[in-house]
């Protein structure tokens, strides 16, 4: 008998995160998945995305007719700028990290702990050399920091774990999670599940996580 429920694609995922994004917030957003969500802000509302090689105000990726060459985010990619946005220098805008004007962080991740510390920049492979970027100042200096990540590993080893066994980006940081399975906030008391996919049940969500998953409340 096959599951009877459906994980999130990377766009679905996008379209979560930025529904939960206030109106008015300054918006990093890290490489990988985390530049989606600059797709899905509903028009009208409201959010800054700050990119850290120098854009405030950038808008979703452009259409192929449209591409600005000049115009990439911190991951190269080609990207837009909403009416009002501006091309800052390097430093300006890890300024605005560094002092704490970054409303919210949205980064990927190979680990997350129970108790918010974050590895996502290196997985001791060889192979994959380390790359740490601006992540570790984004960990320090964003007001909050979200996580957006697959539930397990392609060999089916969980990336929510009771300790991070990668090195680490930064130290009890994350205050939220998005999975591809569920979305959980990061408390004193570990990972609290907010939601989870129709017809994903506890105890095969509980299968899936390295550390204990408790109730919200």
């Amino acid at each position: 008998m096959g599951q009877s429920w459906k994980p999130l694609s990377r766009t679905e995922m996008a379209a979560r995160v930025a529904r939960d994004i206030p109106e008015g917030w300054y918006v990093n957003l890290g490489i990988g998945m985390p530049t989606l969500v600059s797709d899905h802000i509903p028009a009208g509302k409201d959010v800054i995305i700050h990119s850290e090689n120098g854009i405030v105000g950038m808008g979703p990726q452009p259409k192929p007719d449209a591409v600005n060459p000049w115009l990439v985010n911190a991951g190269k990619q080609y990207v837009t700028l909403v009416t009002g946005g501006a091309i800052v220098h390097h430093a300006d805008s890890f300024g605005m990290i560094r002092g704490g004007h970054i409303d919210l962080c949205v980064l990927g991740a190979f680990q997350v702990a129970e108790n918010g510390d974050l590895a996502n920049w290196a997985t001791l492979d060889d192979a994959m050399p380390p790359a740490v970027g601006g992540a570790m100042d984004l960990c320090a200096g964003a007001q909050r920091l979200w996580i957006m990540t697959d539930q397990t590993t392609k060999s089916g080893e969980p990336k929510l774990v009771e300790r991070c066994t990668y090195p680490l980006t930064g130290l009890a940081c994350v205050s939220r999670v998005y999975t591809n399975v569920a979305v959980f906030d990061v408390s004193v008391s570990g990972f609290e599940l907010v939601e989870a996919v129709p017809g994903l049940g506890i105890d095969e969500l509980q299968d899936m996580t390295g550390a204990t998953i408790r109730g919200k409340g």
